[in-house]
């Protein structure tokens, strides 16, 4: 643990010692679950091989993450996995292919969560994107 002096405006302050009181919890507490709450998104949450790539996007400015927010699949890859997921007997070769579609598609989505998300800490308003 590390300690840290900060300095904080009287009305949240107060705010915080409200809410430790009314929570009866220590104010410390308060203070660490809010800054929890308020940080970007920690990336250690996911799994390991997508940490790489969603660490690149905190240097990236807003234009580039609200274009990876709005990224999607083609119609193509998606109708390519789609087959290649109802086909029941995939040679070895189609299931790679199939795993390596797996992880594109894995990995655009935690993407776009994570520019979303990085967005919204910015103060960002982030459009419902599918």
């Amino acid at each position: 643990m590390k300690t840290l002096a900060l300095e904080i405006p009287d009305a949240l302050y107060e705010r915080l010692e409200r809410i430790a009181g009314a929570t009866h919890q220590p104010l410390n507490v308060i203070v660490l679950k809010s800054l929890q709450m308020g940080a970007p998104p920690d990336i250690t949450d996911v799994p390991s091989e997508f940490q790489a790539t969603l660490a690149d996007l905190d240097g990236l400015d807003d234009s580039a993450l609200f274009a990876i927010a709005a990224a999607q699949q083609t119609p193509e890859e998606f109708g390519h996995y789609e087959t290649l997921l109802a086909n029941p007997s995939r040679t070895p070769q189609q299931q790679q292919e199939l795993d390596q579609l797996r992880f594109a598609a894995d990995c655009l989505m935690l993407r776009k969560a994570h520019a979303a998300a990085l967005l919204k800490w910015r103060g960002r308003i982030v459009p419902n994107v599918a």
